[in-house]
């Protein structure tokens, strides 16, 4: 199915065009070829990890190839993700007009605050940020996948703790798939800029890639007209994205892939002066064996950063400075696949995940401009698990059952606050805490034949909260959310069923019945009118359905996902028990139909919707239902040339994405998208 900061920042973008310059005499193959004369079959190498196992389906499995995704209207990833329904981040805006540190995402509509409750990996490695757990959109760019594969619910096991809602696992693309040469260069309507380009070159018998995004505007109006003031801003944004990837064989069944990212972006939200950044620098080194004997091992360090400053919603001037928020992600993983057949899959393995970080903001009186307090907080998580998991085929029957163990710690955690002339005003240091935590999961996949499987699954999970969530408040003025250092991990208890029907290659379709409950959840539960603060609620329970659809018919396909999700807070005698989590729909939806006329054009329609959903767990703030069309059109030009065209939410719909007590921000309008591509 086609669905299936501050002064000390690196900048990069002139190394990237020295490097680019240099790059692009490479010759042209991007595949090693045999010398002249040797005999012996060449080394292929795909720069992926080990492949999935015979029991993956069984986990409710679907993957986004790689046309839907450099196929979007707007360009970005959490826009091609959208194609899964079911996908959402806190809220609707997209990461060129929302706060980053609101950029959590998750599946199965197990929301309710901004951390992830999905677990999102880039090559293996879990690309939330050590701090704030929220995830870095505008730095991974959609046409370097190949693919994307979700696995909606499906408990941790073998991805690592963070997989409550599930896992988003993004798989870049080799250089065979990019070309020697692939980018592009597009305006827009209101004179905004995306530009990218990718080289990719042999490397011995392997080959690597470097790659560069730019995007950047003025932005649109997030505040409606009749709301704005002298000091509304426009949603600027520029952001940069750099990727470099190397892979190599070690032996005819032994490669190493070597990645890199670096990348920054600077938002303006609502006010003038209302500015955010996040930054991040990735590594990682990966050693992959495809023999007997199969294993995975990587390694990579992460060092992110975030700021934000906050403009008081009545005076307009700054009323906080989050100024520095450096963290800090160590981790890696080895997994080993003991030689005991195709029809007895066995996976033994650990990983293990520190996150470090620190906050340093300062706040303002709005009347006189002076500081009234500066704050620090910070600690360090860690979690080291181990894993066992098992896929047994009998005949059409494949069976699997997995066990993990995490010891997990919360350490070294404080919140000091002084005031303006220094005194010190609060001192907290908070107790360590440790512990194991144990997640199991099993499910069974039954081929009928003529294209139908039959699968069941069960599985729990882990989720810790992140060192956001137990020590930095945060303000959405005029709104106050506390922090709480108290807070217990998050549990998953899921279970599922489904059957999948695909008896060729015209048409795939899948339906997926899901009960999920995440016990301990965090949520913002309100205090009072300007206050709220993360607590562990009894549950979210998450009942529904999923559907999947896909149809290829020569030139033209059609492919449609929807979800319905009936997600309840649980918590006897609250004010909230009963109502849906914060920012999560009962309905999620979308359909795209493509058709391609010749080789190389394409011209693709999407229509999305997204249910009502309310700002606060009390459901007194509405964000009405929203629907949107978009469209792209791909004409070839000459040789590995074409123009493209792209349209974001055509009819215009009024998105609203933030609604406190009437104050609302909306979404993107009617966008349109135009220049030329290279790489078809």
């Amino acid at each position: 199915m086609g669905v299936q900061n501050d002064a000390g920042s690196v900048r990069v973008i002139p190394g990237l065009v020295a490097a680019l310059s240099v790059w692009i005499a490479v010759p042209a193959p991007v595949l090693a070829e045999e010398a002249s004369g040797d005999s012996s079959p060449p080394i292929i190498v795909t720069g992926k990890g080990l492949s999935d196992t015979p029991a993956t389906p069984a986990y409710d499995t679907r993957r986004i190839e790689r046309e839907v995704l450099a196929t979007t209207a707007s360009g970005r990833i959490e826009d091609a993700l959208a194609s899964l329904a079911g996908f959402q981040q806190f809220r609707r805006s997209d990461s060129r007009s929302a706060n980053p540190s609101a950029q959590g995402a998750t599946l199965r509509a197990l929301g309710g605050n901004a951390s992830s409750r999905a677990l999102v990996l880039l090559d293996g490695v879990p690309m939330g940020d050590p701090f704030f757990g929220y995830i870095p959109f505008s730095a991974i760019v959609p046409e370097r996948l190949a693919y994307v594969q979700v696995t909606r619910g499906g408990g941790s096991g073998p991805f690592g703790a963070g997989a409550l809602a599930g896992t988003i696992d993004m798989v870049s693309a080799d250089a065979a798939s990019l070309g020697p040469v692939s980018g592009q260069v597009l305006v827009n309507d209101r004179g905004e800029t995306e530009v990218g380009v990718t080289l990719a070159a042999p490397l011995g018998a392997g080959f690597a890639t470097v790659s560069g995004r730019w995007d950047r505007g003025q932005g649109f109006w997030t505040t409606p007209e009749r709301q704005r003031v002298p000091a509304s801003a426009r949603a600027a944004y520029d952001s940069y994205s750099v990727q470099m990837r190397a892979v190599a064989p070690l032996s005819d069944n032994i490669e190493l892939q070597a990645h890199a990212l670096a990348y920054r972006d600077d938002r303006t939200l609502r006010f003038a002066g209302a500015d955010s950044s996040m930054e991040g620098q990735d590594a990682s080194l990966r050693l992959v064996g495809r023999g007997d004997w199969q294993f995975d091992i990587l390694g990579y360090v992460q060092a992110r950063n975030f700021t934000n400053v906050v403009i008081s919603s009545t005076r307009f001037v700054p009323v906080l400075d989050q100024r520095n928020t450096p963290a800090t992600g160590l981790g890696g993983k080895i997994e080993l696949r003991p030689p005991l057949g195709p029809a007895n899959v066995l996976r033994i393995g650990l990983d293990y995940r520190k996150a470090s970080g620190e906050l340093s903001e300062t706040a303002l009186s709005a009347f006189t401009g002076q500081i009234t307090a500066r704050r620090h907080a910070g600690g360090n998580n860690t979690d080291l698990g181990l894993y066992l998991e098992n896929d047994l085929t009998l005949g059409d029957l494949t069976l699997t059952a997995g066990v993990r163990a995490d010891r997990f710690t919360i350490r070294d955690g404080f919140y000091v606050e002084r005031d303006g002339g220094g005194a010190l005003t609060v001192s907290d240091r908070f107790a360590n805490r440790s512990g194991w935590d144990t997640s199991v999961r099993g499910g069974a996949l039954y081929r009928l034949g003529n294209g139908v499987r039959l699968r069941a699954a069960a599985y729990t999970g882990l989720r810790l909260p992140t060192l956001n969530e137990l020590y930095r408040p945060f303000v959405v003025f005029p709104v106050t959310t506390q922090a709480n250092a108290a807070l217990d991990n998050e549990r998953l208890v899921g279970y599922e069923a489904g059957i999948d029907f695909a008896p060729g290659g015209a048409v795939d379709l899948s339906l997926t019945a899901f009960n999920n409950r995440v016990k301990h959840a965090i949520a913002n539960v309100t205090l009072d009118v300007v206050t709220r603060q993360r607590r562990n609620i009894d549950a979210i329970h998450a009942r529904g359905l999923e559907a999947g659809a896909g149809l290829s018919l020569g030139r033209f396909s059609l492919r449609g996902s929807l979800a319905y999700t009936d997600a309840r807070m649980e918590q006897a005698g609250a004010a909230f028990d009963g109502n849906r989590p914060q920012q999560v729909p009962q309905w999620a939806g979308s359909a795209t139909a493509t058709y391609r006329p010749a080789t190389g054009w394409i011209l693709s329609t999407t229509l999305r919707h997204v249910g009502a959903q309310y700002e606060d767990d009390l459901q007194t703030d509405l964000l009405p239902a929203a629907t949107t069309i978009d469209a792209y059109l791909q004409v070839p030009l000459i040789a590995r040339l074409a123009l493209v065209i792209r349209g974001e939410n055509l009819s215009n719909e009024a998105i609203v994405t933030r609604n406190q007590a009437g104050s609302i921000d909306i979404g993107t309008p009617r966008t349109i998208w135009a220049g030329v591509k290279i790489g078809l």
